[in-house]
């Protein structure tokens, strides 16, 4: 089933919303999927690998929103424009509007949604948990930069690490270079002190992208798979009803 497109206003920009509703009749949990930047800057629509795996989550049983964190720019303009511009201020009304419109579908138990996303999206996971005490757990593929500071005045997303209430879980390759392997070290550094339940996965021979099945140097389906299986049995386990 094709997902259903919903605009929400963000401080006075439309962002496009992809809505996917798995079958049933009962309540079900929510995810906030998260895009990573390549190609997905062009629209959600482009975004091969977000798109699939949204639906392989809502075969899952789970209800998923993908916001267009790029709506604050054309859809055709450049990468690095945008790379250089992004905004955690900005981002964090983006995915506070994309949670909102999921807890508010009716199929939906507002209770029970995460939050996940790869590459750039796996740094915008981190900072939608730090800032959004109501998701239940988070999940980051190789996600980059969240060291670095994104838009003057915010602080490093790192820093945020003692707001996170939700466990988390992470999936990095140990030959990739955005984060390296010392990145990953401090990512865990800091939930560590922060006292945030998480749990950290990583794959020799793969670097970054490795769930890109449309990028056959950098997918690893071994990799991809044991990720796979991890991030469903996780999210079933701290997304189970109480």
């Amino acid at each position: 089933m094709a997902p259903r497109i919903t605009t929400v206003d963000v401080r006075g920009s439309p962002m496009e919303v992809f809505l996917f509703d798995p079958e049933g009749p009962e309540l079900h949990p929510g995810l906030v999927l998260c895009q990573h930047i390549p190609v997905g800057h062009t629209g959600v629509e482009n975004d091969t690998v977000t798109l699939a795996t949204a639906q392989r989550y809502c075969d899952n049983g789970y209800a998923v929103a993908v916001p267009f964190i790029f709506h604050w720019w054309p859809k055709s303009g450049d990468m690095e424009m945008k790379r250089a511009q992004f905004r955690d201020d900005w981002t964090r009304l983006d995915v506070d509007a994309a949670f909102d419109l999921l807890a508010a579908q009716p199929a939906v138990d507002p209770d029970r949604i995460a939050i996940a996303g790869h590459c750039w999206g796996g740094r915008v996971a981190w900072l939608g948990a730090a800032t959004n005490p109501r998701y239940r757990a988070c999940a980051i593929f190789y996600g980059g930069r969240v060291r670095l500071v994104m838009g003057e005045g915010n602080p490093p997303a790192i820093d945020l690490a003692p707001m996170i209430r939700c466990p988390v879980i992470g999936f990095f390759g140990n030959d990739d270079t955005n984060p390296s392997p010392e990145d990953v070290d401090v990512y865990a550094a800091a939930l560590a002190r922060a006292g945030v339940e998480h749990a950290f996965h990583r794959y020799d021979g793969a670097g970054h992208a490795f769930q890109s099945f449309n990028n056959p140097e950098r997918y690893r389906p071994e990799a991809s798979e044991d990720a796979w299986n991890k991030v469903l049995a996780y999210f079933a386990e701290k997304l189970k009803k109480r």
